[in-house]
């Protein structure tokens, strides 16, 4: 690999044409690592932007490693701002034009009593004691500023086979740090890679480790391993280490539905409805994940042994609110989440109905909910597909219900409580009023104008 080739990957992150050198990131990254080799040192940049760099991929934090104990990088960078962010575990972060590079020592971990953290660490001046005690092969070589790759443990020939394998034993890599049984799912699913047969068997049979790590971290590999690439079979071939971390998922693995309109499990419907919204849409996703996680649930079965799935949009809804709070996600996806999930088996099929659910759910989810219902749709039986072509109607007629403003709820409602005060109701019966004015006005059967609604409502509410 030549320095060149560092550069062109570095450009790319950059959104820089890539016969144009971008000074900025070549003066912070190359002169950190050309300040270490001047004082003495060695100096890489490492890990997962090394593996990004190599297959083309954009990557945003690069990490450096040094035989520089912490105290030599911090009188190396005696002119810089330094946070010291790891000084324990050997990490330095040096402040480089606004951007935080860190720098960690070699070192040898310790034991790893809390599943997360070595208990202590062993500075070293050899970079192969450092390699030796990362993740996977594919996050444990090392590139130089002159485009030297250490490559101890053939991390290249498996990016090239697409192999994700643990650095030598998968039990002794997971016993440090089980999160690591989430992240071989993660890249298996981020970069379409299979995970190596002996590290597989050790993901499933170790998994239940995944107790002793916090629910955050657990929640944001998840949240990775729902957007990759390659989702579908990932989280079809580890459904095991899903419902390990969320228990009511087991109801839904092999749960036919008998039902004509699904061809798949429960388990397999949720995930190929999921890995078809579009990756970066993590909340939609997320919902997606969790939509139908209550139909086992719900399940009935009639005389002719079809299934029928009644209340499971409601049920499903108050199930993922316990279980995000479990996940400690903030309270504005779980709010999302909720709402979708709590309406996305209704029925939406003309102008009225649309406005109907925007008034429900505000103009914002309307939209998120069409997706989701087509979404949803793809993971059924294909001959059910052109019901999308509806929902693509509905947001169509969404979008001209937005553009005209037409009213869709109290904000847009040409009469307000004040006015029906002024006519003489009072209390509670002002609220019941404008609620029915609301539906008569979304209904289109009463104009949405203020002296027709007054005309309307001296009628209805005679004092």
């Amino acid at each position: 690999m030549r320095v060149t080739v560092i550069y062109t990957i570095v450009f790319r992150r950059n959104h820089v044409a890539k016969r144009v050198i971008n000074m900025d990131i070549d003066r912070n990254t190359g002169k950190i690592l050309e300040m270490l080799e001047s004082a003495g040192f060695e100096a890489y940049i490492v890990g997962g932007c090394v593996r990004d760099m190599m297959m083309g991929r954009i990557f945003h934090d690069t990490d450096i490693t040094t035989n520089a104990r912490p105290d030599e990088v911090a009188e190396v960078f005696s002119e810089y701002r330094i946070i010291p962010t790891g000084i324990k575990h050997g990490t330095v972060t040096v402040l480089s034009e606004g951007v935080p590079y860190e720098i960690t020592t070699y070192r040898i971990d310790g034991e790893y009593t809390d599943s997360r953290r070595p208990d202590s660490v062993e500075f070293t001046r050899n970079i192969a004691d450092d390699l030796s005690r990362r993740d996977f092969t594919v996050n444990a070589m090392a590139v130089d500023r002159h485009g030297n790759t250490v490559d101890l443990f053939g991390g290249k020939e498996d990016i090239e086979n697409k192999v994700i394998r643990c650095v030598g034993s998968p039990q002794k890599r997971f016993e440090e740090d089980a999160l690591r049984i989430m992240r071989a799912v993660r890249f298996a699913s981020q970069l379409g890679f299979s995970i190596e047969e002996n590290t597989s068997k050790a993901v499933h049979e170790m998994k239940g480790r995944l107790k002793n790590i916090s629910r955050e971290r657990v929640r944001d590999e998840l949240d990775k391993i729902i957007c990759g690439k390659d989702c579908i079979r990932v989280l079809m071939e580890y459904s095991d280490v899903i419902t390990e971390i969320i228990p009511e998922f087991k109801a839904c693995i092999g749960f036919e539905q008998h039902s004509p309109y699904h061809k798949y499990t429960v388990w397999e419907h949720i995930v190929r409805a999921l890995g078809s919204a579009p990756a970066d849409n993590l909340n939609l996703r997320r919902t997606l994940l969790f939509h139908d996680i209550a139909k086992p649930v719900c399940a009935k079965f009639d005389e002719n042994g079809r299934g029928h799935f009644k209340g499971h949009d409601e049920a499903g809804a108050e199930m993922t609110r316990k279980i995000m709070k479990n996940l400690r996600y903030d309270g504005k996806s779980t709010a999302y989440a909720v709402m979708l999930i709590a309406n996305h088996s209704k029925k939406v099929k003309n102008r009225i109905d649309v406005k109907k659910m925007m008034s429900e759910i505000g103009d914002e989810l309307f939209f998120e909910l069409m997706e989701l219902k087509k979404c949803d749709n793809l993971g059924k039986n294909p001959e059910y597909l052109y019901e999308n072509e509806l929902y693509d109607e509905l947001i169509k007629e969404g979008y001209r219900i937005l553009a005209k403003n037409e009213c869709r709820g109290f904000r847009n409602l040409a009469v307000s409580g004040t006015d029906l005060l002024r006519m003489g109701l009072e209390g509670k019966e002002i609220g019941t009023a404008l609620n029915e004015i609301l539906n008569l006005v979304i209904e289109e059967k009463l104009l949405n104008d203020k002296s027709e609604i007054i005309k309307y409502a001296q009628q209805r509410w005679k004092k």
